[in-house]
């Protein structure tokens, strides 16, 4: 089925509006923040953001990477912002967050690819906010296991990293990013002893058995948290969706996910990486 057709009832989202909603956005706009609630035209926008809650988006809002399916702007990034880490903990606070969730585009233009930055802006966060939470979304970089790190030795309570879609559609849907790679990434951060997470996307050709071989695959490096959800076409450029997935087939993937052993599943088609973020910090590993 082709983007331009009409989506189903089911892909219907809610509207901004609420005073919550305008609180967070005035704090993004003063701080001169990120979100890839806005970069990602996330459908849960007006939803999370009613409640008082945002994925902040650090080193710009540029990636080096061009993949089929993201709507973040692509191409040469501005230098990093050395006031950002101290931004994003004063907004959260502001916020009154108990959960952050951070994320990033992909830095392949600096020489750590953006580790460095990564790590002072959790330090940062934790020192502001001593008793929050927090949940990374990071890119593969490059798979480089000292990177990586770097992440690791600030003790996120969760870190996940996407694989986004199935081994055979891989190479079409991410530009630079390879399947096994971020394989091993998800297997390095569980070895850690610190959460993983991973989630993938629906509806651009996949099959049912590829669908259940990447739940195993991600299984298998002892992730324990999957997001499912539907991918949306954010422009005309980008991948055309080949289907829309029903409700009642999310639920049903739910729940084989679940039988496989993971602890924690979100799966429907509005769901995205952060959906439901903060109920995952509770799951047991």
């Amino acid at each position: 089925m082709a983007e331009s057709r009409k989506k189903p009832d089911w892909l219907k989202i809610k509207l901004p509006k609420g005073e919550s909603y305008k609180s967070v956005h005035d704090i993004v706009q003063k701080h001169r923040l990120h979100t890839i609630c806005t970069s990602g035209k996330c459908p849960n926008m007006g939803e999370c953001w009613d409640l008082g809650t945002a994925t902040f988006m650090i080193l710009g809002d540029i990636c080096t990477r061009s993949c089929k399916f993201c709507n973040t702007k692509s191409g040469k990034p501005l230098p990093a912002d050395p006031e950002e880490p101290e931004n994003i903990a004063k907004s959260v606070q502001l916020m009154n967050l108990k959960h952050a969730v951070i994320t990033s585009v992909d830095r392949d233009d600096m020489s750590d690819l953006g580790s460095a930055h990564w790590a002072l802006t959790i330090k940062k966060l934790k020192e502001v906010n001593p008793n929050i939470t927090i949940e990374v979304l990071i890119p593969d970089f490059q798979g480089k296991t000292d990177l990586i790190d770097k992440i690791i030795a600030v003790r996120p309570e969760i870190i996940s990293h996407n694989l986004e879609t199935v081994e055979a559609l891989t190479p079409r849907v991410r530009s630079a990013a390879k399947y096994r790679t971020s394989l091993s990434v998800l297997n390095y951060i569980a070895s850690s002893g610190i959460r993983a997470k991973s989630g993938i996307m629906l509806g651009l050709g996949e099959s049912e058995d590829e669908i259940l071989k990447t739940m195993d695959d991600i299984l298998a490096t002892g992730t324990s948290i999957l997001t499912l959800g539907q991918y949306l076409q954010p422009t005309k450029q980008h991948l055309p969706v080949e289907r829309y997935v029903h409700p009642d087939e999310f639920a049903a993937l739910k729940d084989i996910a679940l039988k496989k052993g993971f602890s924690m599943v979100e799966s429907g088609p509005l769901v995205r990486s952060s959906y439901h973020a903060e109920k995952h910090i509770r799951t047991t590993p």
